[in-house]
């Protein structure tokens, strides 16, 4: 299985192009201390190959490759021939990462906490705008109370006189030339008309008319005064017949 290695630094040397791949050289210090009888390392120098397209994402030019600080991560080769592979090691690059400056960093940073500031400061904003509103609405709500109480009295007059203006009475519908309506209990009936009999058959049409339209077909003719029935004693009997309370009547008045 090949050796991974992860290579941080900018370039030493310049950048020198090839056909498919470009190639650079790094420098890496060892650890600062060794254990006990062992020498302490020294620095280590690697040519890198990256392939042109994975170097082209980068960004990175003949120039900045020089001051940007980079990450390598890739195996290391001895199959490189030795003119075009200086450094000691060679390294075959399979992912190389731009690593963000210090400064850029800092500056990164105080941005964020710059924008994080303004919106604070723009929430604490909107929450006094908010609280000075709702102070404004309820020192305008009494006013707002007081207008409520007055609008029912300026609407109370057209009700009162509504209420006071007399209601004519709906009569129910009743046949046409009716004068008045009358119990039917106190209409007296001649003991002529009761010695008589009426057609049965005008007098089911009459039913059936009632039946209909919920009147008769004709008011009852009686005396204003004695309420004697003078004529209609076909609806009279119709109005037994279906148990009217009350009926329509004409007056004839007496001589």
């Amino acid at each position: 299985m090949p050796h991974k290695m992860t290579l941080t630094g900018s370039a030493t040397g310049p950048l020198r192009e090839y056909d498919r791949y470009v190639a650079f050289d790094m420098r890496e210090k060892g650890s600062p201390s060794a254990p006990k009888g062992l020498k302490k390392s020294t620095f280590i120098s690697y040519t890198v190959f990256v392939a042109k397209k994975a170097f082209n994402k980068t960004g990175l030019t003949k120039k900045s490759i020089m001051h940007e600080k980079i990450l390598i991560q890739g195996e290391p080769t001895l199959d490189i021939p030795i003119d075009e592979c200086p450094g000691e090691i060679g390294i075959i690059c399979f992912q190389i990462t731009v690593l963000p400056n210090k400064n850029d960093k800092e500056e990164n940073e105080s941005k964020d906490k710059k924008e994080a500031k303004q919106e604070v400061s723009k929430a604490q904003q909107e929450v006094t705008a908010t609280k000075q509103e709702e102070k404004q609405d309820s020192v305008s709500q009494p006013v707002a109370t007081e207008m409520k109480t007055i609008q029912p009295e300026v609407k109370e007059t057209p009700l009162q006189e509504k209420k006071a203006a007399p209601q004519k009475k709906q009569l129910p519908t009743q046949p046409k030339g009716t004068q008045d309506v009358v119990s039917f209990d106190d209409i007296i009936v001649p003991e002529a008309f009761l010695k008589t009999r009426p057609n049965p058959v005008k007098t089911e049409e009459v039913v059936e008319f009632v039946k209909r339209t919920g009147h008769l077909d004709k008011p009852l003719t009686i005396e204003k005064g004695s309420k004697v029935l003078k004529d209609g004693y076909r609806r009279y009997i119709v109005a037994k017949t279906v148990k009217m309370d009350k009926v329509p009547v004409v007056y004839e008045y007496q001589k």
